[in-house]
């Protein structure tokens, strides 16, 4: 599902270092409906080398999105894919590390002479301890060595604001931390971010290029980077402030014009939204006959509404992996991929590029996702930097904070690890303020489970410090707000209806709360009003309820903007602080915390 957002507030992450130092194989290749041009039976499988003097050059573009700081193996169910067998039973096959994923990519690119490699956005932000404590500065440097040609924003990159976007662009030491490393400078991104259509408020223009051009032997192929217009909506205030989104339809006909008059006819938009295939299968044709609508989502829209002048679309933001066709504006198929998250997979689209009229032939454009297998060579160099950036993390890094007793997942309306963080949140609002009636915490802002395997020699069902870091990266703060019963209904109305009505996001709740949230209804009635329970009472809809949340939400994020509208707000302090500290209070190797039954919301179905 999209993982909806959360910031991380610049230099939080410093406190928190302060704090805490103190104490498979290819499948699924896709071509476009129609059938070869004539003069393309020349062309080399796959992408190869093509004759200089032909009048077709097959491009090979590799793609990928959503990596999120994943240097090492993910590691649960975000470290898995699934593939269907031609029996038409499906497998899990383990995915992912940077490691792996640079010697597939330099694999893939052996024998293309023209390769080109991009990405959807989302490379950074919500990441695990060893980029994430150092504001992503290992994950600039992973995707340099990957040689990255370009990416689009996504809405994490602007999780710490657009100065320290710019940073990682342009090089220099963190303002708050300095450099990591004595006497080096960070280097910043050998490659262009895009952002066509985040602009200064007060300019106009936008902060970073809004295109690029790979030119290779007369070969010219544009990128427009674009991410979702609604970032305002999943990323803080703070992160967002003095900048505007707009329209990411008008943003992309808008350059590809500029392109055009160029001379830049092939055209790829890099696009941080997208959809949901019909199967959770990487290698699901979506084409296939009888697949029927093979997609949904936003991104269908975008695809069907952008100009014909585009030629392929990369995109991101809902960690879904597809490779489909969706006709343009003209009626003519064209290719939408996305490789899924975390590097798991990557995406080798040809994009057969045609010297006489320096466009895109599209009817020989193929694509497919590709797994990026653990069964290869680690690449030597990444093994290095993730040594590099693991060390110095290392001392913070395995202090454990707690025990548990098996796996605390994430799957679910409800999930157990969704419980087990309010319930933190709830005991953490208690100390701020004994009055504190409940808590609410946002799925999207749970980023993996706890795992009870140890994941390196702290030993099973140990939880450390940089496990609780993945599961909360954002640096949020816990706030606590006062609301109304009528409001408290009302709350829970919005992840239902809304902004949430198309996709619901249903809040974790503290012990004590219980409803019914009942599906065979539409829109805010799914919440069933009467059966909403405090500690067993009905609530008052004119009593006062003090409510523990998350920064992100006491900003009314992610379409809760009656939470935005609670009142008396105290400020606490970190989010994971909250997490670890309730752990540590209540679990032991001897009494280690069981996983939550997730039994506080009835659903019916």
């Amino acid at each position: 599902m999209p993982a909806s957002t959360q910031p991380q507030r610049e230099g939080r992450r410093a406190r928190r270092l302060l704090a805490a130092a103190a104490g498979l194989a290819t499948v699924g290749a896709l071509t476009a409906a129609l059938p070869a041009a004539a003069g393309e039976s020349h062309h080399g499988k796959g992408g190869k080398h093509q004759d200089e003097r032909s009048r077709y050059q097959d491009v090979q573009l590799l793609s990928f999105n959503d990596l999120h700081g994943n240097l090492e193996p993910p590691s649960g169910s975000s470290g898995r894919v699934t593939e269907t067998q031609a029996d038409g039973t499906t497998k899990t096959v383990d995915a992912g590390g940077v490691e792996y994923l640079a010697t597939h990519l330099r694999q893939a690119r052996k024998g293309n002479a023209y390769s080109i490699t991009a990405a959807g956005g989302d490379m950074v932000g919500a990441s695990p301890l060893i980029s994430g404590l150092f504001h992503d500065e290992p994950t600039i440097e992973a995707l340099n060595k990957l040689d990255l040609d370009v990416t689009s924003v996504g809405n994490h990159e602007f999780d710490e604001g657009a100065k320290e976007l710019a940073r990682l662009q342009k090089g220099g030491c963190h303002p708050t931390d300095g450099c990591y490393v004595e006497g080096k400078k960070f280097q910043g991104a050998d490659f262009p971010y895009l952002a066509a259509n985040v602009l200064d408020e007060k300019s106009g223009k936008p902060v970073l290029a809004p295109y690029w051009v790979w030119k290779k032997n007369g070969v010219k192929v544009g990128f427009i980077g674009v991410t979702l217009e609604n970032t305002p909506g999943v990323v803080s205030a703070e992160g967002v402030k003095g900048l505007k989104f707009k329209d990411e339809v008008e943003t992309i006909d808008k350059y590809a014009k500029v392109l055009q008059k160029q001379g830049v006819k092939s055209i790829v938009a890099l696009i941080h939204e997208g959809g949901a295939p019909a199967s959770s299968s990487y290698n699901y044709d979506c084409d296939a006959p009888g697949a029927g609508d093979g997609i949904s989502g936003p991104i269908v829209d975008i695809a069907e509404n952008v100009s014909p002048m585009v030629d392929a679309l990369v995109t991101g933001h809902t960690h879904n992996a597809y490779v489909c066709t969706i006709d343009d504006p003209a009626g003519k198929p064209r290719m939408v991929t996305s490789a899924a998250s975390f590097g798991r997979l990557y995406t080798d689209t040809t994009l057969t590029y045609d010297r006489r009229t320096g466009d895109i032939a599209r009817t020989a454009v193929k694509s497919a996702n590709h797994v990026v297998t653990r069964d290869v060579p680690k690449a030597p160099d990444m093994t290095s930097l993730i040594g590099k950036w693991n060390a110095l993390a290392a001392p913070i890094g395995n202090r454990a904070v707690g025990h548990i007793s098996g796996d605390i997942g994430t799957a679910g309306t409800e999930s157990p690890l969704g419980d087990l963080i309010a319930d933190a949140q709830l005991a953490y609002g208690k100390e701020l303020d004994p009055e504190t009636d409940l808590a609410f915490m946002n799925p999207g802002g749970i980023r993996t489970g706890l795992t009870y395997a140890a994941s390196g020699s702290e030993g099973d069902g140990v939880v450390t410090y940089a496990e609780g870091f993945a599961v909360q990266p954002f640096a949020n703060t816990v706030n606590l707000k006062d609301i109304t019963g009528e409001q408290l209904i009302k709350v829970l109305q919005e992840q239902v209806s809304g902004a949430n009505a198309a996709s619901p996001k249903v809040l974790q709740i503290s012990s004590g709360l219980t409803y019914t949230l009942d599906l065979t209804k539409s829109g805010a009635e799914r919440v069933v009003a009467d059966s909403v329970r405090l500690n067993g009472a009905a609530i008052d809809p004119s009593a006062t309820y003090r409510v523990a949340m998350n920064s992100f939400l006491a900003g009314g994020g992610d379409g809760f903007t009656t939470l935005g509208q609670g009142t008396n707000e105290l400020v606490g302090e970190d989010d994971l602080a909250a997490l670890t500290d309730y752990l540590t209070a209540n679990s032991s190797a001897a009494d280690p915390i069981e996983p939550p039954a997730a039994d506080r919301i009835t659903v019916v179905r």
